[in-house]
């Protein structure tokens, strides 16, 4: 009995204590799940202003990039339209240069048939006189000649002589003053920036402080250079100039591109400059191959030596009185062709020996002789027609006139060397 009793308050205590239990669980259970959503809720809330913070940041960066991006494609497009005004303006100084040329060929054309219709209508007339005379007089042309020279020789041989005397002393004088005036008034003008302009070359550089480098420890990057180019390198107390100096005009060249390389590299010491100047030895090389055989395609002349073709080249780099003498040369050629044609002469004869005239400028500095006889050699020795030249070599004054187309070669190269800028 007692046992039952005890049995049941036992059950009943259980039923209550689980039933509590449960009920406390759930409670504890709500709280916690509030907790925890709370934590939730904050951290979402936390995420949201921390993503709205980078948010933002990312958008003003944004536009700063846009803004930048906007500032150089500005800059960009006002480079190419300084650049496309720059190429209008050459084009139009080109095409202007090209009316000219026109206009100075027409009137070139113009002047030749003048000339020809001139000479005609005088020949017309000289037979006409000449017939008209020796039915006057019954002799034939070569003998009234003859005794009209006869019989005045021997009337006035004493006052022609006298006369002739006089004329040679007033001339020699007379013209011996002008001509010390006139090398006097030209040697003060142009002396010093011609002798400047072919024996030195000029670089600019950053700053002062790479005068230092250029110059080495004792002077050993210095050395070096001026060993492996073969120039002189003055570096003084001119601000931010090294001047390059060298009667050869390649060597020069060389020079100036090894010492630009060098400065833009930064590494100036013996190994780097041999390596650069050997680099800018072979651009060199190859700047005056395509030169060479540019000029020859500009001027349809095929079958020269390639030997030639190079020297052709070196001419690029040679100025004679302020005008490129390759320049020059390809002028004289197309020039002396158009007379050449226009006159009946020998039109291939005279471009090729247009281009060739001053050939032996590209080695005057090397060999001894003056610059005709050292291009007649070397015309001779590639094997050059003799007819070449022959033109080539007659519009110099040491040697006489032995062909139409040496006239034309002197034409041209003075018509050449008289315009404005020019070499004459």
């Amino acid at each position: 009995m007692d046992y039952a009793i005890f049995l049941a308050i036992g059950l009943s205590a259980f039923s209550v204590g689980t039933i509590l239990g449960y009920y406390s669980r759930q409670l504890i259970a709500k709280k916690d799940w509030k907790t925890i959503e709370g934590k939730l809720q904050k951290k979402i809330e936390k995420a949201t202003e921390k993503a709205g913070m980078l948010l933002s940041e990312s958008k003003e960066k944004a536009n700063l990039i846009v803004r930048m991006a906007e500032k150089r494609d500005a800059v960009e497009r006002k480079k190419v339209l300084d650049v496309n005004q720059s190429l209008l303006k050459k084009a139009e100084v080109l095409s202007e240069k090209t009316a000219q040329l026109e206009e100075k060929q027409e009137n070139y054309k113009q002047k030749v048939q003048q000339l020809r219709e001139v000479k005609g209508k005088i020949e017309e007339l000289n037979e006409k006189a000449l017939k008209k005379l020796e039915e006057i007089s019954g002799l034939k042309e070569k003998e009234a000649k003859e005794k009209i020279l006869k019989t005045t020789e021997d009337k006035y041989e004493l006052d022609i002589l006298k006369r002739i005397q006089k004329l040679e002393n007033d001339g020699f004088e007379r013209f011996e003053e002008r001509a010390k005036e006139v090398l006097s008034t030209v040697i003060q003008k142009c002396a010093l920036d011609q002798s400047k302009e072919i024996t030195t070359s000029s670089i600019s550089i950053p700053n002062e402080e790479v005068k230092g480098r250029i110059i080495g420890k004792k002077g050993r990057n210095i050395r070096a250079f001026e060993k492996e180019t073969g120039v002189e390198l003055i570096v003084d107390e001119t601000p931010e100039t090294v001047i390059i100096s060298s009667f050869d005009p390649i060597r020069r060249h060389v020079a100036k591109r090894a010492l630009e390389k060098l400065i833009l590299d930064g590494r100036i010491q013996p190994a780097r400059i041999e390596k650069i100047v050997g680099e800018a030895t072979e651009e060199i090389n190859k700047e005056i191959k395509k030169a060479g055989e540019t000029a020859a395609y500009e001027l349809s002349l095929v079958g020269l030596d390639p030997q030639l073709i190079k020297l052709i080249g070196r001419l690029k780099f040679r100025t004679s009185y302020g005008q490129n003498v390759l320049l020059h040369s390809v002028e004289v050629a197309y020039l002396a062709s158009s007379l050449a044609q226009e006159i009946g002469a020998d039109s291939l004869v005279c471009k090729k020996a247009g281009l060739l005239h001053d050939i032996g400028k590209a080695m005057d500095h090397e060999v001894e002789g003056s610059h005709v006889n050292i291009g007649i050699k070397l015309l001779e020795r590639f094997g050059v027609e003799k007819e070449v030249i022959s033109a080539m070599k007659s519009h110099h004054e040491e040697y006489p006139y032995e062909s139409i187309e040496a006239v034309l070669i002197q034409t041209a190269d003075q018509i050449s060397g008289a315009r404005p800028g020019a070499r004459k």
